[in-house]
């Protein structure tokens, strides 16, 4: 991706992340002045900067981490982080399950702020509630990010990734192929670097410890999306994703998306490139054929609508992995002459690879009660 190369272009500076996880610790080196918790809000902002697993301060870190202090540099480092602390595993007490939000309730929640990036590194999302958050949260125009999960190659994605309107995340290896424990049932629109990750061990941040999973793949994807909609503010989610698409890194036709890597590995560089760069019609869903409905075809034609207080009908399209695609297993994500090697820097040292190793598995959100 060339990072140090992409930031004299763009480092997603105006651009706000919404980040539902299990909450942000803003008093890292790392995240210092980078965390927004004044505008979460306050139906849904309890213990929002109380992470209780470390799993949300580390993908906070991979989009906005500005690697002071000796901590974790993100690919955006000049985008802000709105944190969200739900009900994930690793929640501890019935008072805490009690007055911790669900995803879903966060969900409709960041939908109706200014934030243009919303990004789920979890699962579980199931029930018909969660769905009618993600049309509510795509009616909104908001870039629905999210993990397809660490269930292994013949496994189904998981929620919220295999909605219609949400764009799922695979990971990838230091090859370039499709890491094993990768879901890959047909949901997956991109992927980004997901094996060897830094991210903080534990609650205790003390250290960092090498994670793997389709979580940090789908925090580096949302960072690239960042890069490129602070460079060009006046782009809608259309046009954002059709950039991401038409310059993702593949061997196989776009119009054959991989059932392991969808469209690629995401390259906001071959975007930032080209100030110019023609991002097509802001009313056309460029992934409209696997969403099934036209939900971000109208978000792209009339402002926002104010926030409602009826749920919103589920879509009755159906899942994106279920019709199955072009299988890409042990494909590399091609790059013609560049690299498609992730640089980020850590602490104070010059930028370092991140790939090997082993970690975390991807969470996975209790089903609403």
């Amino acid at each position: 991706m060339e990072a140090d190369q992409l930031w004299k272009v763009s480092t997603g500076k105006g651009v706000k992340v919404a980040v539902i996880d299990s909450g942000v610790n803003p008093n890292t080196p790392s995240l210092k002045g980078q965390v927004l918790a004044d505008e979460v809000p306050k139906q849904v902002g309890y213990r929002a900067t109380d992470d209780y697993t470390g799993h949300g301060t580390s993908m906070a870190e991979l989009i906005a981490g500005t690697g002071a202090g000796g901590g974790l540099k993100g690919l955006a480092p000049g985008a802000k982080i709105v944190p969200y602390r739900v009900d994930l595993e690793g929640l501890k007490g019935a008072e805490e399950h009690e007055k911790t939000p669900e995803p879903a309730e966060a969900l409709r929640a960041a939908a109706d702020t200014d934030a243009k990036i919303i990004s789920m590194s979890f699962g579980g999302m199931t029930t018909d509630e969660d769905e009618a958050a993600v049309n509510y949260a795509a009616s909104k125009g908001k870039l629905l990010v999210a993990a397809v999960g660490n269930s292994g190659t013949n496994g189904l994605a998981d929620y919220p990734a295999g909605y219609p309107y949400v764009v799922g995340v695979s990971a990838i290896g230091e090859s370039g192929s499709v890491s094993k424990f990768s879901s890959s049932d047909g949901s997956a629109d991109f992927a980004a670097p997901g094996e060897g990750i830094p991210g903080w061990c534990d609650a205790k941040f003390r250290s960092y410890c090498n994670r793997q999973g389709t979580s940090a793949a789908t925090a580096i994807t949302s960072a690239a999306a960042a890069l490129i909609w602070s460079a060009h503010p006046d782009w809608n989610v259309n046009q954002v994703v059709r950039s991401l698409v038409d310059t993702a890194g593949r061997k196989w036709p776009k119009s054959k998306p991989s059932k392991y890597l969808g469209y690629g590995l995401v390259r906001p560089r071959l975007v930032l490139a080209d100030p110019h760069y023609d991002a097509g019609p802001a009313n056309v869903d460029p992934l409209a054929k696997a969403n099934g409905g036209d939900v971000l075809a109208k978000s792209g034609t009339k402002p926002s609508t104010p926030p409602s207080s009826s749920a919103s009908t589920p879509s009755q399209a159906p899942a994106k992995g279920s019709t199955g695609g072009t299988s890409a297993a042990g494909s590399s994500a091609e790059s013609s002459s560049d690299s498609n090697t992730l640089w980020i820097a850590l602490g104070a040292v010059a930028a370092v690879i991140v790939i090997g190793g082993g970690g975390a598995a991807v969470m996975r959100a209790r089903r609403a009660r």
